[in-house]
């Protein structure tokens, strides 16, 4: 248990982000606070530096007049910047100095006049000075002298160590105050995520209407619970459509399943009544319309799933709609009109077969005289149109006919040798072989399907070639 709690993976997010903020914040402290340390000592060093060399060079310029002992006083004494003033003769015998420099010199050398030397960090032999001295050569009226003044490195240091006694103390004070605001504000921010999660824990499959609180804000977690909400309402129409599908599914079912048991118990009450008539006007109809309409189902069903089979090949669509037309002229008392040009197209045979077969039932079964038949290669395109003279399909119903058992109003609606489900099937076929299907209203009244589907251009190219 004691590991889990010091284990990062386990915590909370809350949690992870302060810590994340205050190790941050400590690191970019600590590099920030030795970058300003280092900047302000060198920048200091330099003032004393620059301090010191220009007191030596006004007092080179006034020896050049006098000599060391008629100097101003002002210019030998000292201040924050300029610690010690020693000026030497040839034989480095100190002839002027500050009040406070001792009375031996601090750096034995002399320097000829005109050149000026810097000498670093130099420490009085009592320990009771640091300077960064530099030396000036000097000629007096009394002969050559050497000029060292020492910037002060002491006032540096303590100001240096002022500063970091600051940032050491207002640092973690800093760190924790981030800590805290951090902690305050990411649970804040994670409040209205507490919220949808509650929410969402309660919502059911039998309140699939309840939504999230949306909060006002406009940001990432105003898009979340927006985004919660589409889904909530895409789960609410499809637990609704699903179960529109059951209730349907069961209603047809229903039917023939009844028929059959019905003619079961009569002829077993009645075995006399079995006879031919019943067995092939009753119980054989519903028998293959319950085995279609289950067949239907499980094929929607793996749509559903894009689990869809396809025996991938090059299938002729004129050849399909040829032989739909023959069929056509030889069951249907409608007038077939076909214009028909090859178009070929890479899929599965049998399902493109079921589709065309469907277009074709669904025309026959709501055509008054007429079915119009056509098929055409259209640059990279094969397009199939299927049309009746039938009463047409009203506009605002055109997005609904290729939902599974959907009844539209007569005299369009699903006669009883009919599922409910063919053209579902048909749009679902065009989905899997990446096409698209349209309805529109036919020229001189009725409807028309047009189905677009990729076309194999590439095979006609390799016959002519071969031509």
């Amino acid at each position: 248990m004691r590991l889990a709690m010091v284990t990062p993976a386990r915590w909370k997010v809350r949690t992870r982000s302060t810590v994340a903020a205050a190790i941050v914040m400590t690191v970019g402290m600590g590099v920030a606070s030795a970058a300003m340390l280092l900047v302000l000592y060198h920048t200091l060093q330099r003032s004393a530096q620059q301090a010191a060399e220009a007191r030596a060079q006004q007092l080179v310029e006034q020896l050049r007049n006098d000599v060391p002992a008629d100097l101003d006083p002002g210019l030998l004494g000292t201040d924050g910047q300029v610690g010690i003033i020693q000026i030497m003769d040839r034989h480095g015998t100190v002839v002027a100095a500050s009040s406070d420099a001792p009375a031996a010199p601090l750096v034995p050398d002399t320097v000829s006049p005109g050149q000026s030397v810097f000498l670093g960090h130099v420490q009085s032999a009592a320990e009771d000075g640091d300077y960064w001295m530099t030396a000036h050569g000097a000629d007096t009226p009394a002969g050559p002298v050497t000029v060292t003044v020492g910037g002060a490195r002491e006032p540096v240091e303590s100001i240096i160590e002022t500063v970091a006694v600051l940032l050491a103390v207002s640092g973690p004070l800093l760190v924790a105050l981030v800590a805290w605001a951090t902690y305050v504000l990411v649970g804040g921010a994670l409040r209205p995520v507490e919220r949808i999660r509650v929410r969402v824990a309660s919502i059911s499959t039998e309140q699939l209407a309840e939504r999230v609180p949306v909060p006002p804000t406009g940001d990432e977690i105003a898009h979340l619970a927006e985004t919660m909400n589409e889904m909530l309402a895409r789960l609410e129409s499809g637990h609704a459509a699903q179960r529109r599908f059951v209730s349907d599914a069961s209603h047809e079912l229903r039917s023939p399943l009844a028929t059959i048991s019905s003619g079961l118990e009569l002829a077993h009450n009645r075995p006399d009544m079995l006879d031919a008539a019943l067995i092939d006007e009753s119980l054989i109809p519903e028998t293959r319309r319950m085995r279609n309409l289950i067949e239907d189902l499980l094929l929607l069903a793996r749509a559903d799933e894009h689990q869809l089979p396809q025996r991938s090949g090059d299938v002729d669509l004129d050849d399909i709609l040829n032989a739909e037309q023959t069929r056509l002229r030889g069951n249907s008392v409608v007038a077939v009109r076909a214009s028909i040009s090859a178009a070929r197209v890479t899929g599965d045979a049998r399902q493109l077969t079921r589709m065309v077969r469907n277009l074709v039932d669904n025309a026959a079964r709501h055509a008054s005289s007429v079915i119009d038949l056509r098929c055409e290669l259209r640059g990279r395109v094969a397009v199939i149109g299927v049309a009746d003279d039938g009463p047409g399909i009203p506009r605002e119903q055109w997005a609904r006919v290729f939902d599974r058992f959907v009844r539209l109003d007569a005299p369009r609606a699903r006669d009883a040798g009919g599922s409910g489900l063919g053209l579902a099937i048909v749009a679902e076929i065009v989905a899997a072989h990446h096409g698209t299907i349209q309805i529109s209203d036919r020229i001189g009244g009725g409807a028309c399907f047009t189905v677009t589907l990729p076309a194999n251009v590439d095979s006609y190219v390799a016959a002519d070639a071969s031509r």
